[in-house]
């Protein structure tokens, strides 16, 4: 160490290639300059980038695959290298993008040059100390925010919110979908591309995997049913396939091997296999036990019929026979689950064994309490569906297909979502498609112009009809076409009930989560809720009755819990042996907890009394 810091103070500086020390240099920065210079006049590689760290004296060269690079334009004395001279050039196809790298007009930087770098968005701000120029301006975003119209309009959290639910909308998520057999998929009906666009929309080619639909949108209040986030549907509009999708799903089952030698079969389970389910359970197997395809199940049916081998090899049936009794373990629906299935793929495992593979289709018609959401983080859930007749129409007769509430603009500061609503009535009017591409895309003006061209208010507002009473609404009403996507928060995934079910073997409490057929948690904070209304019977109802209620007795000597002597058949205290014995109600919980003190060596005691 002390010789490395006498190093440093001789001006030394380290270098490290891809993360390795290979030596020292006496003059850092100006090594790093020459480097660059060579880049520029191609003698060293365009992938090559180098760094340097001022305060650690220390120079970092990367050529290492994988790091993120982007392109920058080159800046001189405040002036780019990419002059109109060039750029005609290129225009005229004389030049291409790989003579612009190699002329040194631009350059790739990764993250750690960047550090050594002052950019400039445009060529306006070019002063004498910046470095490089944005290529192009909506290139400061990334792949899932170049997809969104007028980033620059939102506030920041709403683009972040944004870029997720993109990644959630239901599309065409593959062109080979009826090919593949995926864990859970989602295909839409009628996917469309939006009327607003960005740059990195079109160059990607998006459109040809769509994942939303050009809604009609209005915004207004629609008697209290989309307070807050939530929308009214036109339900006309989903009888007629809006944000309507199909769901595929795929279950599997596979012939394993045991230890022993033995293996699974798939086949019809007959009578005599243990756990046996009944002719019904079976009734849409075909000869070889696999299910038919197009055939319609629903509930526990069996889709795969499978039988295993024994636990134990042998068993003596009661004439001294040894028999080995087969298991049933066939692949069935979860419950609560139905559609039809749409494919069987028979084939073999990695592991050699024969693999049956089943895809299941469902058709998803939005429903209330489904998720929508535009490409602003304007996510609303459908709290009304609304036949066309009801809602209100405008002068032309077009009725929305979702109608929005006003006061989720404003505190939200999503000015991008207005804008998209009026590039959509623009480019519907005009039959085009607007860019909407970030700094760069059509502005509110060109909108406006084309509105009034069109003969339609330059807002985009419009008198409205109320479909009711057939009267005209005393406000204009904003209207017009904006892409929404349909998120896969889909209430026929999630609808979850219970009366009586399962209960876990340890605390005898109702089971967890929906595929179990659990419980609904009733925690904490609820339990303080009917404390605090004084609700006393329904929180012992609730904790109570209706979870793991337990009868134990308890010797009223020494507070011990009683066993049953089946001999005696009567309750004995398990520490005295009292016979002095009393049944109580409590939780099976606190009679595990007391076990597990007492597994502490601490001996808890139940003092009891009689009741006031």
């Amino acid at each position: 160490m002390a010789e490395e810091k006498k190093k440093r103070k001789r001006g030394k500086c380290a270098i490290y290639v891809n993360g390795n020390l290979v030596g020292f240099h006496a003059d850092g920065a100006g090594l790093v300059q020459r480097m660059r210079e060579k880049r520029r006049v191609n003698e060293l590689n365009y992938e090559t980038n180098t760094y340097y760290n001022e305060r650690a004296n220390e120079i970092h060269i990367n050529t290492d695959a994988g790091r993120v690079r982007k392109p920058y334009v080159v800046v001189e004395n405040g002036k780019s290298r990419l002059t109109p001279e060039i750029l005609k050039k290129v225009e005229a196809g004389q030049l291409t993008w790989e003579h612009l790298i190699k002329m040194g007009v631009i350059e790739y930087l990764d993250a750690e040059e960047e550090e050594n770098t002052y950019i400039a968005m445009t060529e306006e701000e070019l002063t004498p100390e910046h470095t490089h120029l944005e290529s192009v301006l909506s290139a400061i975003f990334g792949i899932t925010s170049s997809m969104l119209p007028y980033p620059e309009h939102n506030s920041g959290p709403r683009i972040t919110m944004a870029c997720s639910m993109t990644k959630q909308s239901l599309g065409v998520y593959a062109n080979n979908f009826s090919q593949r057999f995926d864990t859970r998929a989602y295909i839409m009906y009628y996917p469309q591309q939006p009327l607003v666009q960005t740059d990195g929309y079109k160059v990607l080619d998006m459109k040809k995997k769509a994942a939303g639909q050009n809604f009609v949108v209005a915004i207004t209040t629609y008697k209290g049913y989309n307070m807050g986030d939530g929308v009214v549907v036109n339900r006309s509009a989903i009888d007629r396939g809006l944000g309507r999708v199909m769901m595929f799903k795929t279950y599997d089952s596979e012939e394993r091997l045991y230890p022993g030698g033995q293996k699974d079969k798939i086949e019809i389970p007959g009578p005599d296999t243990v756990g046996f389910r009944g002719e019904e359970a079976y009734r849409h197997l075909d000869d070889d036990g696999v299910v038919h395809p197009e055939s319609k199940v629903e509930g526990k049916v069996v889709l795969v019929g499978k039988t295993s081998p024994p636990r134990f090899l042998e068993e003596i049936s009661v004439f001294g026979v040894v028999e080995e009794k087969k298991r049933e373990s066939s692949l069935s629906m979860k419950s609560g689950e139905k559609g039809v299935v749409d494919s069987v793929m028979v084939t073999e495992a990695p592991s050699g064994n024969r693999l049956v593979k089943i895809r299941m289709r469902g058709e998803k018609v939005p429903e209330v309490g489904d998720k929508f959401a535009s490409r602003h983080g304007q996510k609303g859930v459908v709290g009304l569906m609304l036949p066309e007749e009801d809602m209100p129409f405008t002068k032309d007769g077009i009725v929305p297909d979702l109608i929005l509430n006003p006061h989720a603009i404003p505190s939200r500061m999503t000015a991008g979502h207005l804008l998209e609503t009026l590039g959509g009535k623009a480019a519907s009017m005009k039959g085009g498609i607007m860019d909407g591409t970030a700094f760069t895309g059509n502005t509110e003006e060109d909108y406006a112009k084309a509105l009034k061209e069109a003969g339609l208010d330059e807002h985009g507002e419009e008198w409205v009809y109320d479909g009711v009473t057939g009267k005209r609404i005393k406000m204009k009403l904003f209207i017009g076409p904006i892409y929404y996507q349909r998120l896969h928060h889909l209430v026929s995934n999630k609808m979850h009930a219970r009366s009586r079910g399962p209960v876990q073997l340890l605390t005898l409490q109702p089971t967890e989560g929906r595929a179990r057929e659990g419980g609904l948690r009733f925690g904490e904070m609820e339990r303080d809720c009917l404390i605090g209304y004084g609700a006393s019977m329904v929180v012992r109802e609730r904790l109570l009755e209706e979870s793991d209620k337990t009868r134990q007795y308890v010797c009223q000597e020494c507070g011990m819990l009683a066993h049953h002597d089946v001999v005696k058949n009567k309750y004995l205290c398990s520490l005295c042996g009292s016979s002095d014995v009393v049944p109580i109600e409590m939780s099976y919980a606190f009679k595990l907890l007391l076990g597990e003190i007492r597994s502490m060596f601490i001996l808890p005691r139940i003092l009891l009394k009689e009741k006031a």
